[in-house]
Formats: C-alpha cells, sequence, structure tokens
C-alpha cells in the first residue's frame, strides 16, 4: 500500500510539474513573438525611410541632370541660330556677288562682240590691200611668201657655209695641238711610280731548324698551312729563304703574315696554325677597309658605299700584267681630274670614274662577264652616278659612250697602262708581238704598208686603192680582226683601221 502511495505521488507530482513548465514555456514563447514582432517593425521603418531617402535622391540626380541637358540644348539652340544667321549673310553676298558677275559677263559679252566686229572690219581691209597688191605686183600672196622665203633660205645657207668653212679650218689647225698638248700637260703633271709585281713572295728565316719545325712531323704544319691558306709553300735548298708561291696576292700575304706570327711565337702545331691562319685573316679585312677608305680621302672622294670603299682597297693586292691594281687606279684617277680641269670638266666627277673604272677586276664571285660591264653594274648597284657607271662600262668600248668623261677615262687608261714599262711585259716580247701584228696584216693581198703604234693598242693597215675595193677593205679589216683574236694574246684590246685612198696627180708644164 505504502509503495502504491508513493507511485501516486511521484505521478501526480509530475503531471504537476509539466503543466507548470508548459505555462512557463507558453508564457516565455509569447513573449519571444512579442519582441520579434516589435523587430520586425522597427526594420520596416527603417527600410521604408531607406527607400523614401534614396527615392529622394534619384530625384534630385534626375532633376539635376535634366536641367544639365536642358541647358545644353538652349546652348546648341543658340549656336545654331548664330550660324544660321551666319549662312544667311553669307548667302546674301553671295547673291550680290553673283549678281556682280553676271553684270561684268554681259559687259565682257558685249565688248567681244563688239572685237569681233572690229577684227571682221580689219580681216576685210587687209584682204582688201592684199587684193591690191596682188593685182600691182601680178603674183598671189604665196607665190610672193614662198620667193621670200626661198631667198632668206638662200642667204642663210650661204652665209652658214662660209662660217662652217672657217670653223672646220680653225679647227683643223688648232685641235692636233691643243689635245697634245692637254694629254702632255696631264702626263707631266701626273708622276707615279711603276712596280712589277710578281705571283711569288719570299718569306726569309733566321736559321735552317725553323725549316724542320715549319714542316713539322711528317709534314702536318705544312699541309695544314697549305690547306687554310690556298698558297703552295715552297722549302728548298735556298739559304735562310721560304718561297710563297701563289697568284692570289690576298691569300699569299695571308700565308706570309701567318708564317711570320708562327715563327716568332715559337708554338707551331695544327690547332696553333689555324688560330693564326683565322686572326689574320681578319685582320686583312680590316686593312683591306682601312685601304679603301684612306684611298678615297687621299683622293678626296666622298660618298661611296661601304661595299666600294672595300673593293678598293682590295684593289691593292690585285695585279694587273703586273701592275698593282690600286696604284693604277688611283694614277688614273689623277690623270682624270687633270685632263678633266684642262677641258673645263668636273674634276670630282673624273676622279671617281678613274678611281672606279676597273672596280670590276676585284668581286669575290668573279662571274663570266667583262671587268668593265661587271664594274659598271656594280656601280649600279651602289647608286652610282649615270655618267660616273657609263664611263666605268664603256673605257673598253663595251659599251656606246654617253658622257664626256668616258673618253677622258678611257684616254687616261691607256696613258698608265698601255705604255711598254708599266706592265711586265720584256722589251723583246714587246717588240715581238707588234712584229706579229704587222705580219698579220702584210699576209693579205693588196696590203701595202703596215703600222702597229700606241703600244700596240692599234694596227693600221694601208692597202693599195687599185687592188682593193671598199667592201674588200671592210672585210679584211673584220677578218684580220678575228685572226689576231684567234692567234695572238694581248693586254686590252686592239683597233684595227683599214685606210684606202685614191690620190690623182698631174703636172702642168
Amino acid at each position: 500500500m505504502i509503495i502504491l502511495a508513493v507511485v501516486a505521488g511521484i505521478v501526480a507530482g509530475g503531471l504537476v510539474t509539466s503543466t507548470l513548465l508548459r505555462k512557463a514555456i507558453e508564457k516565455k514563447s509569447e513573449h519571444l513573438l512579442k519582441d520579434a514582432e516589435e523587430k520586425a517593425e522597427m526594420v520596416k521603418k527603417d527600410k521604408i525611410l531607406q527607400a523614401k531617402e534614396k527615392f529622394l535622391q534619384m530625384k534630385t540626380d534626375y532633376e539635376n541632370t535634366y536641367q544639365e541637358k536642358n541647358k545644353e540644348i538652349l546652348k546648341n539652340e543658340n549656336r545654331l541660330k548664330q550660324k544660321e544667321a551666319t549662312l544667311s549673310q553669307k548667302f546674301e553676298e553671295l547673291q550680290r556677288k553673283q549678281k556682280e558677275v553676271t553684270t561684268i559677263k554681259d559687259n565682257l559679252t558685249s565688248q567681244l562682240e563688239l572685237l569681233n566686229k572690229k577684227q571682221a572690219d580689219l580681216d576685210k581691209a587687209v584682204k582688201q590691200q592684199v587684193e591690191q597688191l596682188e593685182a600691182i605686183s601680178g603674183m598671189s600672196a604665196e607665190e610672193a611668201k614662198a620667193q621670200m622665203i626661198e631667198a632668206l633660205k638662200d642667204e642663210a645657207k650661204s652665209e652658214a657655209m662660209v662660217h662652217i668653212k672657217d670653223i672646220v679650218e680653225e679647227a683643223k689647225l688648232t685641235a692636233n695641238t691643243e689635245a697634245k698638248k692637254i694629254v702632255i700637260e696631264t702626263i707631266q703633271r701626273t708622276a707615279a711610280e711603276h712596280a712589277i709585281e710578281n705571283s711569288v713572295s719570299v718569306f726569309n728565316i733566321e736559321s735552317e731548324e725553323i725549316k724542320g719545325r715549319i714542316i713539322g712531323r711528317e709534314g702536318r704544319n705544312i699541309r695544314t698551312l697549305e690547306a687554310l691558306t690556298g698558297i703552295e709553300i715552297v722549302i728548298d735548298d735556298s739559304p735562310d729563304a721560304i718561297i710563297l708561291s701563289g697568284f692570289d696576292p690576298v691569300r699569299r700575304e695571308i700565308a706570309r703574315l701567318s708564317l711570320h706570327k708562327l715563327v716568332t711565337d715559337g708554338r707551331i702545331h695544327p690547332a696553333r696554325i689555324e688560330e693564326v691562319v683565322a686572326k689574320t685573316r681578319k685582320q686583312i679585312e680590316q686593312e683591306i677597309v682601312e685601304t679603301g677608305k684612306r684611298t678615297a680621302i687621299d683622293l678626296g672622294i666622298h660618298g661611296l658605299h661601304p661595299e666600294l670603299i672595300r673593293m678598293i682597297g682590295k684593289m691593292k693586292y690585285r695585279s694587273s700584267y703586273g701592275q698593282n691594281l690600286l696604284q693604277h687606279s688611283k694614277e688614273v684617277a689623277n690623270l682624270c681630274a687633270t685632263m678633266a680641269a684642262e677641258l673645263g670638266l668636273s674634276p670630282k666627277k673624273a676622279k671617281r670614274a678613274g678611281l672606279l673604272h676597273d672596280i670590276g677586276k676585284v668581286p669575290d664571285n668573279e662571274p663570266e662577264l667583262p671587268h668593265a660591264i661587271l664594274g659598271m653594274k656594280l656601280a649600279e648597284r651602289y647608286k652610282e652616278p649615270a655618267d660616273i657607271c657609263n664611263a666605268i662600262g664603256a673605257h673598253h668600248d663595251e659599251v656606246e659612250m654617253e658622257s664626256l668623261i668616258a673618253p677622258i677615262v678611257q684616254v687616261c687608261d691607256a696613258i698608265s697602262g698601255a705604255r711598254p714599262g708599266a706592265r711586265r711585259e720584256v722589251v723583246e716580247a714587246y717588240i715581238q708581238r707588234l712584229n706579229h701584228l704587222e705580219e698579220l696584216a702584210l699576209s693579205y693581198p693588196g696590203v701595202v704598208k703596215t703600222y702597229a703604234i700606241q703600244a700596240g693598242r692599234e694596227l693600221r693597215v694601208i692597202v693599195g686603192a687599185d687592188k682593193v675595193s671598199d667592201d674588200e677593205a671592210n672585210k679584211i679589216s673584220y677578218d684580220l680582226s678575228k685572226k689576231i683574236q684567234d692567234e695572238m694574246t694581248y693586254p686590252g684590246q686592239i683597233k684595227i683601221t683599214v685606210i684606202r685612198e685614191t690620190r690623182a696627180i698631174s703636172f702642168a708644164k
């Protein structure tokens, strides 16, 4: 019973407790709900206030923008009104000027009609006078005009013939003398030394022991040096000397300088030889450029292309029939300048053409073209003036001469290189070549005399007028030029001139 009473008490207590808890919870929930409603109301009021403020701000901004736009529109309207007023004023001015032009045009038209009427009256009066003159003279106006023209032509021809005859006679008397005077003065004022170039160089050594070091073990040093320089190195019984043989002076100079450096340094082996030869080749290239620049400066020639300057420097290591090409070109340049000054032409242009006239002999690739044509093309490529290019191309008559500088360059080239002694050719060979030229010409039928002149650059053939006709003389000249080309070796070119003349001689007794 006691247990039941305890259980009943516990149950009753639990019920009371749960009732009390439920009431507390319900009361707290009501309180929280009320607080939430109050907060929501406050948030709502804040948002409404913010929205109203934002709306007011946007309204204010819009009104400001609207006012600015209105101001701008008013400003544009005022500007347009001003332009319209200006255009109206200009249009009125244009209409006024157009009226003035119309008035002037009407006045000019009336004046032109008056002039045409006066011209017609004048033509009518002239025609009447011409008719009267024709009636008096008995010939028409055209006939009188033709007769007067013929009379004036005959008179002008006779006077012109007299003047031409006088000029020709004076030219015949003075031309030869003046030409010889100019050439002689040019040669005398330009003195130059001539040195014959060889195809070998001699390298002197202090002792015979160095020869063995240059040859190397089983000849490896000398083979390496020959392969790198392209020069034949001759080591024989010549005391204290080594011969460097080759036709390219640049290669010979590279080989000579390389040998000098190797012998001075003392280290001679293939690797060292390769290093020294490479450095020497670079040094020679620099010297070539410096030589070209120094030559141009010494001659007072400016504005040359760098590649042309390099080619001028390379002339130092080139020779033409034993004559150093740079010395020959410098001499031709000075001769051209002197002769141009004597003739009243530009010495600077003549000197420039003289220096560059043999530039076609030094290019690296050496195509199958005559050196004059190749030089002209190189000058054109590097923007030289047209008269300079023509003088280069025409100095061996490869192209037609188009300027006065061209014959000067041709003559000065002949002065420098064609006389005996300037180029490698012993006197016996020189005389033998001249005799051979004359004998070839004498072998043709009808030839009376032959003369090889201008150091063998020209062959004059005199034929009998009674044995050879004009056509046969032309044929002899052509056949002889072909025969000389096929049978002889000579520098430059040879001019063949066949002379045929008829003389009628009588005696008055």
